[in-house]
This record gives structure tokens, C-alpha cells and sequence, in this order.
């Protein structure tokens, strides 16, 4: 694949339930740029995995499975994207506990990593792209323009997860999934390639008790200093 460095990026990292998704989009929006939702790559590796029965544990299977998954983006009615595997509207079932842990646990075999690095990098096209994840910093786009990385309280991260699985009728407590995000937070910064954490250069927003339109002005500032 060609490097394209003249092709501007945005970066937002940050741990899950930071917001980095719902900014990422509404900055991209914005700025009339691309969007990389690059955690969605790796939960659709994950659903992938589930519908083949394959084995979390086998390295090799599921390196195989991320070269040969086909997944695809595409906007509903409403313009929001959606998510298609293998030719199957995968979405709703991307946004499952069981897909994000699986993903985490996908997400830290270096082999999967690499095979995902091309995939991730082809979403950098005009007139910008603003990409979300936890090393776009750090790893796949360590050139980009601008660099943020989003933390939160993991008490408020649990509690926006929490609404939003209880606005869709999902029956989870709110212990349970304060456990998952901490053990999560935990496999992420400690695993031996791309750990979570803010690239040198980035700019870090604490997001705790901030509404959205605030958090997306203050991203967009850093656009034009």
C-alpha cells in the first residue's frame, strides 16, 4: 500500500466507555472527514470466530480467521454505519459484552494485529480521516496531524455502558459491568504489543461529567489552533 502522510489523521485513543466512538463520529462529521471504527474490526474477527466455533485459545485459527473474514461498512437510513461480516448485517451482535471481550482477548495475539495493520491504514483517504481505537496513536497512524487520547472515571465509563445496554433492553447490573471494564483496562495497558496508552505527542481530555457537545468542541479546537 502507498504512504500517504499528505492525507491529514486524528487520532482518538482512549479505554472502552471513554466516548472515543460517539466523538470520533460526531468530529468526523464535523470536519466532513472518514471514520475508522477500528475496535469494530476486531469484534467482527470475534463474531467471526463465534459463528465458526473456533477456539479463543488457537492463535492460528484466529490469525487465519482475520485474513479471511470479509467485513464492510455501510450507512443505514438514518446514516449511521453499520456493520457487515461475511456478508451478514452483524451490528447488533458487534455491540455485545461477549463480542467486546472477545475482541479484547483477539485484539492481544500479535498476529492479528498485523494482519488487521493494512486493513486499518486503507481507511486514510481525502479528505481526512479521524480514527478511533487504542493505538491509532501509537501504532497504526503514528504520523497523524493531531493525536487524543479520551480517559474517564471507569465508575461513569460502567454507568454509560450500563444506559446504554438497559436503553436496549439488555438486563446487565451495573457491578457486573464495572468489573468487566477494569478487568478489560487491565488486558488492554498490560499486554505485550500496542498496550493501551497516549502516544508521546497526544493530547489527553478527561471526558468525566462532560457532556458530548463539549468534548467534541474542545477535539475540534485542537484542529485549528
Amino acid at each position: 500500500m502507498p504512504e500517504t502522510p499528505e492525507i491529514p489523521v486524528l487520532t482518538i485513543d482512549g479505554p472502552s466507555g471513554s466516548g472515543k466512538g460517539t466523538i470520533s463520529r460526531a468530529v468526523a462529521a464535523r470536519l466532513g472527514w472518514h471514520y475508522l471504527d477500528s475496535g469494530a474490526l476486531y469484534r467482527a474477527i470475534g463474531v467471526a470466530a463465534g459463528w465458526a466455533d473456533l477456539d479463543l485459545a488457537d492463535p492460528a485459527a484466529l490469525v487465519r480467521c482475520a485474513f479471511d473474514t470479509d467485513i464492510g461498512f455501510r450507512p443505514d437510513a438514518a446514516g449511521e454505519p453499520r456493520v457487515v461480516v461475511n456478508g451478514v448485517d452483524a451490528t447488533d451482535e458487534l455491540r455485545t459484552e461477549t463480542a467486546g471481550a472477545a475482541a479484547s482477548a483477539i485484539a492481544a495475539i500479535p498476529e492479528v494485529r498485523a494482519a488487521l495493520r493494512d486493513r486499518q491504514r486503507a481507511f486514510r483517504r481525502p479528505p481526512g480521516l479521524v480514527a478511533d481505537g487504542r493505538d491509532m496513536g501509537t501504532v497504526i497512524f503514528p504520523d497523524a496531524r493531531r493525536k487524543v487520547f479520551l480517559t474517564a472515571s471507569a465508575e461513569e465509563r460502567a454507568e454509560r455502558r450500563y444506559k446504554q445496554l438497559k436503553d436496549k433492553g439488555v438486563s446487565v447490573t451495573l457491578d457486573g459491568l464495572l468489573r468487566e471494564i477494569l478487568a478489560r483496562d487491565a488486558r488492554d495497558a498490560s499486554r505485550a504489543v500496542a498496550p493501551l496508552r497516549p502516544a508521546d505527542d497526544a493530547v489527553r481530555i478527561d471526558t468525566t461529567g462532560l457532556g458530548i457537545d463539549t468534548v467534541v468542541e474542545r477535539v475540534l479546537a485542537l484542529m485549528h489552533p
